[in-house]
């Protein structure tokens, strides 16, 4: 019996298959079942949540939420293995067959509400927030970072319609483009929010966006793009300190400023005659005319490079309270978020993402999120357990861990075995530490190189209909020319 998805599956559905949808509701992957608990709130996943006109679905929303939680936990796992998991779940709990079909799992991908995802995210942080304690904290108040990026969506008409592709790049030629931009907390290194837009979008514009994340009393640490004068003129104002590289337009003369120190002094910043781009008419004029801010020179010492000159603007005045020394270790700290850009992109795999709708792209992008959030719980509860340094406990160690231990915890027949199951995954992640190399350096060039093939002039389309040379050719025929 295959399982239909249309409006008479209620009517269609018989009594005792009805009972066994029921209970494989309230089950989950029998991979991730164990995980889940205590990193979110069950009931943000409830069959009550799904409405009062829900019927009874094989892919519930809590089914299909950890369905899609694992393909991203498990990269290159495409829908028709998820189903195939599935089947294998309904089977090993004598609850009938599964259609073969992964058009009903895309559909209920589909339904997922984005606004339950960005949810599970928040509560995601919240714990790994809890569990890695208070250790980066700067004079007791939290830190948070923001930076963008961006990954390539599947070449469809609705994801170019809506993340159009770089305009330098003929039509056909390239990829859509979802720019997104994070905000991690330094402490746990979990994200802690994300806002999405098209490429053509100022980072400063969706940092705007983030205005009910940053609370009173935080310290939001960026890069030299928010090093300039509408986010330290804005955030103050807010209640939140701000400590960024200095943009690079930006020029400091330290014999006109206020000296505290031996490359240490107060600036007086004053607002620009041109409006800033990413402002509207009145935001730009409520700016001060205005504002002082503190501006921090030093030498960062690199391995196989000259030292590099650079230049930290901040709105935190005090060098009592907060001494240079300090803030220059802070900026130093923000490479980890690069290292989790990198986590999330490289090791998860988000570089490119699969789902055909911009809409379902969105969600897809948002449990690449939760699934870097629920390793990242996992990491902190290693070293509470442990006693180890967060920043040494492997990313990719733990995310090869679970996927290691996930098989054997699905079989364990009782509580206390999978409870002995997940204090082995904890001792060996503490175990499995990122060796301490101090001014490490490595040059990037590879060793092994991709495939010679040329890159695409013209849509696929047109390519397919003339011929084309091949560079590596040993025995170019006689009409080379002619076929060029």
């Amino acid at each position: 019996m295959q399982t239909p998805f249309f409006p008479q599956f209620r009517a269609r559905l018989a009594p005792a298959r009805r009972a066994a949808t029921q209970k494989i509701q309230q089950a989950s992957l029998a991979q991730l079942e164990h995980y889940l608990e205590g990193i979110f709130p069950p009931h943000l996943l409830s069959q009550e949540d799904e409405g009062s006109g829900s019927r009874d679905r094989i892919y519930s929303l809590r089914l299909t939420f950890e369905c899609f939680l694992w393909q991203v936990l498990k990269p290159k796992t495409a829908c028709r293995e998820v189903v195939r998991q599935v089947q294998a779940l309904f089977r090993l709990k004598n609850l009938g067959p599964v259609s073969e079909d992964n058009s009903g799992y895309t559909q209920a991908r589909q339904r997922l509400p984005k606004e339950r995802l960005e949810r599970i995210l928040a509560a995601s942080a919240a714990t790994a927030e809890a569990r890695a304690g208070s250790g980066g904290r700067l004079a007791g108040r939290p830190v948070k970072v923001v930076d963008g990026s961006s990954t390539q969506l599947p070449d469809t008409a609705t994801n170019q319609k809506r993340y159009p592709q770089p305009s330098k790049q003929k039509a056909g030629c390239g990829f859509p483009v979802l720019k997104f931009l994070l905000l991690f907390s330094l402490n746990s290194g979990s994200v802690l929010n994300a806002v999405m837009a098209s490429l053509h979008n100022h980072d400063l514009r969706l940092l705007r966006q983030l205005q009910g994340e940053l609370k009173k009393g935080d310290i939001l640490l960026g890069d030299r793009a928010y090093g300039e004068y509408t986010t330290l003129a804005t955030w103050p104002n807010e209640g939140v300190d701000v400590v960024a590289r200095l943009h690079q337009k930006r020029k400091v003369d330290f014999r006109k400023a206020r000296c505290l120190a031996k490359n240490d002094a107060l600036f007086l910043w004053t607002k620009g005659y041109q409006q800033s781009d990413v402002l509207s008419p009145q935001q730009w004029a409520q700016l001060p005319v205005s504002i002082t801010v503190r501006i921090i020179r030093f030498t960062a010492a690199i391995r196989g490079h000259r030292g590099r000159r650079i230049t930290l603007v901040t709105s935190l005045l005090d060098p009592v309270l907060y001494p240079a020394e300090q803030l220059i270790g802070l900026y130093a700290r923000r490479w980890r978020l690069e290292l989790c850009l990198r986590d999330l992109k490289t090791t998860m795999g988000m570089e490119q993402l699969r789902c055909l709708l911009p809409d379902t792209a969105e969600k897809e992008l948002l449990t690449y999120l939760i699934g870097h959030n629920v390793i990242r719980c996992i990491m902190a509860e290693a070293v509470a357990c442990h006693s180890v340094d967060l920043e040494r406990v492997s990313f990719k160690g733990s995310i090869d861990a679970l996927r290691q231990f996930s098989d054997a915890m699905g079989r364990a027949r009782s509580r206390k075995m999978r409870d002995q199951l997940w204090e082995d995954l904890l001792w060996n992640l503490a175990r499995d530490l990122v060796p301490y190399r101090p001014n490490r350096y490595e040059p990037r060039a590879k060793k092994r190189r991709p495939k010679p093939f040329p890159l695409l002039t013209k849509p696929r389309r047109q390519y397919k209909e003339t011929c084309h040379r091949n560079r590596y050719w040993k025995n170019k025929p006689r009409n080379y020319r002619a076929l060029n």
